[in-house]
């Protein structure tokens, strides 16, 4: 844990702190007038971020899953039954990546690849990361396959 000052213009005070918290995880600003009253002193706690976690392989990911005929079902079913309500439905939309990606992946392995799969199972992922409301910048699949490992652990 380190303290950062920063002196700015009190124009700049908003972007200087959405940087820093980019960069660092940080805790709340303090934030002072400077001695002329001219600019800003900001004062913030900060920290390194984590490191970031490997993604899990597709066979870690989807050791605890279902068989893929099995979560046809429950994506069907699932999907009628909430056409008529409101809200995310993250669990539906973290299955469904999650099947479209295993789907995409067993048609990446075939010689000849003729169907759309990759690109449905990267929609339904980035769909997930839309629900999650994340700001992770990475390959939806790879995140989905990461959400879908932690939550069937869970289960």
């Amino acid at each position: 844990m380190f303290e950062i000052r920063v002196i700015c213009d009190p124009a700049d005070t908003d972007r200087v702190t959405t940087a820093l918290s980019g960069v660092f995880a940080t805790g709340s600003v303090r934030d002072y007038p400077t001695r002329d009253g001219k600019r800003r002193r900001l004062y913030v706690s900060a920290d390194h971020r984590p490191e970031p976690q490997p993604w899990p392989t597709p066979e870690e990911a989807y050791a605890l899953a279902p068989s893929i005929i099995s979560e046809i079902g429950w994506t069907a079913r699932t999907a009628a039954d909430i056409r008529h309500h409101d809200g995310p439905h993250r669990e539906y939309w973290l299955r469904k990546a999650a099947l479209l990606d295993r789907i995409a992946l067993s048609d990446e392995t075939a010689d000849t690849v003729t169907s759309d799969a990759s690109d449905l199972a990267a929609r339904a992922a980035q769909r997930l990361m839309d629900v999650d409301d994340t700001a992770v910048i990475c390959d939806p699949r790879h995140y989905a396959r990461q959400q879908y490992a932690a939550w069937a652990k869970n289960q």
